[in-house]
C-alpha cells in the first residue's frame, strides 16, 4: 500500500502538482529571505492590507521561542516575521483537527506579543501581534466564512480594545472553486492553498497573479533538488499515514459504537471537512443517509 501511496505522490510530482500545505515546501517558498516579495503579497491579501497600511518589507526572524521557565513549553512558529513598523507576524498551517488551535494560536501569539520586550521598557512599546492559519479542515461551523478574524471587543458596545491581537483562520475546505478570472486577490491565494486546481488551473492562477507565478516556480526549484524532494514525499507519507490512523479510528467507532456514538463520530467527521464519498466509503451509510444526516445536523 505504502509504494502505492509513494507512486502517487512522484506521478503528482512529475505533473507539477504539489501540496503547497506540505511544511517543507512551505517554508521553502514563503520563509526565505530571497522570496519574502511573495510573502509579503500573500500577508497584504490575508489582512486586507492596501495604500497606506499595506505592508512594504518584512523580517524573518528566529521562529523558536525558548520556554520562559525550564518546566515550561517552548514555541516552534512555522513562519514569524516583523514588518516595516514592527508589527509580529504569525503563519501556521495545520493539516490536521488536534482539537486545540483555538488555544495553540493563543498560545503562539503570546509568545510573540512578548519577544523582543526588554525589562523596564513601557507597555506601550509593545507591538501588535498577528497570528495566520491556514486550517487544511473545517475548524468552525460550516455557515461561517472561509476567513474568520477574531479580536478583543467590549462585548456590550462592539468597540475594539486595541489593534494589538488579530488572530486570523483560513478554513481551506470552504473554499469554492469559480472562473480564476473572477477571484479576489485573497481568494486566488486560498485557491493556490486549496489543492482543488488541476495544473492547467494552476498555471492560469499564475499568469493572473505574479507572485503566485513565483511561488509556483520556486516550488519546482524546490523539486529539482532530489535532498529536499525525497524530505517531501517522505513528509506527505507521513501525512497520509496520519489520516489514515484517524479514519480508522472513526471506522472502528461506528462499526463498534452504539447510536449516539455513531451520531458524534459522524458529526464530527463532518466538522473535519470529510466529503460525502469519503464518509461513504469509511462508514458504509449510504450518500443520502449524509445528505439527511448533513441537512438535519446544521
Amino acid at each position: 500500500m505504502k509504494s502505492v501511496i509513494k507512486q502517487q505522490i512522484e506521478q503528482d510530482i512529475a505533473n507539477k502538482k504539489y501540496n503547497p500545505l506540505n511544511d517543507l515546501l512551505f517554508k521553502f517558498v514563503f520563509g526565505k529571505e530571497e522570496r519574502k516579495e511573495i510573502t509579503i503579497s500573500f500577508l497584504n491579501a490575508a489582512l486586507g492590507r492596501e495604500g497606506k497600511n499595506e505592508i512594504t518589507d518584512i523580517k524573518f526572524r528566529n521562529s523558536e521561542f525558548s520556554a520562559f521557565a525550564e518546566n515550561e513549553k517552548s514555541t516552534r512558529l512555522d513562519i514569524f516575521c516583523t514588518t516595516q513598523i514592527d508589527e509580529k507576524i504569525d503563519v501556521e498551517i495545520q493539516i490536521n483537527n488536534r482539537k486545540n488551535i483555538e488555544k495553540r494560536t493563543l498560545f503562539y501569539w503570546a509568545n510573540m506579543f512578548l519577544f523582543g520586550h526588554k525589562k523596564g521598557e513601557d507597555y506601550n512599546e509593545l507591538k501588535p501581534s498577528i497570528t495566520i492559519n491556514l486550517l487544511n479542515y473545517n475548524n468552525f461551523d460550516t455557515t461561517e466564512p472561509m476567513h474568520s478574524m477574531f479580536a478583543v471587543y467590549n462585548m456590550n458596545t462592539g468597540k475594539r480594545l486595541c489593534n494589538d491581537l488579530e488572530l486570523h483562520f483560513f478554513e481551506l475546505k470552504k473554499f469554492q472553486k469559480k472562473p480564476i478570472s473572477d477571484l479576489s486577490r485573497i481568494e486566488r491565494w486560498m485557491a493556490y492553498f486549496s489543492n482543488k486546481l488541476d495544473v492547467s488551473e494552476l498555471q492560469e492562477l499564475g499568469m493572473k497573479d505574479s507572485k503566485i507565478k513565483d511561488a509556483l516556480d520556486a516550488s519546482d526549484r524546490f523539486m529539482d533538488d532530489l535532498d529536499e524532494r525525497l524530505a517531501y514525499v517522505n513528509r506527505e507519507m507521513a501525512m497520509m499515514d496520519y489520516k489514515s490512523d484517524i479514519e480508522g479510528y472513526y471506522r472502528d467507532g461506528i462499526a463498534k459504537g452504539r447510536a449516539e456514538e455513531r451520531f458524534n463520530i459522524l458529526k464530527e467527521m463532518i466538522k473535519n471537512g470529510f466529503d460525502n464519498e469519503t464518509i461513504h466509503k469509511i462508514t458504509t451509510l449510504s450518500l443520502e443517509e449524509i445528505k439527511d444526516f448533513r441537512k438535519n445536523n446544521k
